[in-house]
């Protein structure tokens, strides 16, 4: 059974968006040539604090930072490290919140200086895929129209969608059902109802759909080592229409 999240909790889940994307906004400010992605989870952790809120993904299942950083043909859970950001690098950056027990999730990716113009295609594509995806997040829609309108974005630009991650439900958890393919044929699996909230978060890779892990148990990188993107937002269903709770221009 998917939540359903009452006035008061949707309340709280958007002040817990509201924080996130906040946050977000002065992360996307820092990043810059010769910054190492270590001093990007720690302006992270240094804006949580100062926001009374907690990291969601520090401690999660092992992971050991409060921020995802993942550089070029990483895909996702990218561990930040001393590494530094080099001129037409990309980099996602994924960052989650708890904020009084209410969590919220956001993805963008960035390009490092100047980029070439198929990374910035992909970056694009990535996010427009991410919107067409929140456009079917309405009442009495499925969600597999979600997944289908991401995969059709995707492939019609020419890209792939990574299959071995998925978007979630999100709430008092980090994650709850449902499970959210970016992939897959529309009319089917559950019927979407107001009140739930979801993470909607395509993964985009240049060429396969392909992934392997390192041998760290967390960093994805594309299997022909090809660039990847990837983007999210926190969306609850409404009587209105999709809500983004994290949006952060």
């Amino acid at each position: 059974m998917i939540p359903l999240k009452s006035k008061e909790d949707l309340e709280m889940m958007r002040k817990s968006g509201e924080i996130l994307a906040r946050i977000m906004r002065k992360i996307k400010e820092f990043v810059s040539v010769g910054i190492s992605t270590l001093e990007i989870a720690q302006l992270a952790e240094e804006l949580l604090k100062k926001e009374n809120a907690k990291p969601a993904f520090k401690g999660y299942r092992g992971f050991p930072a409060a921020m995802c950083t993942s550089i070029n043909e990483e895909v996702v859970h990218g561990i930040p490290s001393e590494r530094r950001l080099k001129e037409g690098d990309i980099i996602s950056l994924d960052l989650g919140l708890n904020y009084q027990d209410y969590f919220s999730d956001i993805a963008v990716t960035l390009g490092v200086g100047k980029i070439n113009a198929k990374a910035h295609k992909l970056i694009q594509t990535t996010k427009n895929s991410l919107f067409e995806g929140i456009k079917k997040a309405r009442i009495d829609n499925h969600l597999s129209d979600i997944s289908y309108a991401i995969q059709n974005c995707v492939e019609q630009n020419g890209f792939s969608v990574v299959r071995q991650f998925v978007g979630h439900g999100i709430g008092r958890s980090l994650h709850e059902e449902p499970e959210i393919p970016n992939f897959g044929r529309p009319d089917k699996q559950t019927l979407l109802r107001a009140g739930m909230v979801l993470a909607i978060e395509p993964m985009v890779n240049q060429g396969s759909w392909e992934c392997e892990i390192l041998d760290d148990g967390w960093t994805a990188l594309t299997k022909d080592r090809l660039l990847s993107a990837h983007f999210e937002h926190t969306v609850a269903i409404t009587n209105n229409g999709p809500e983004i709770l994290t949006l952060c221009s």
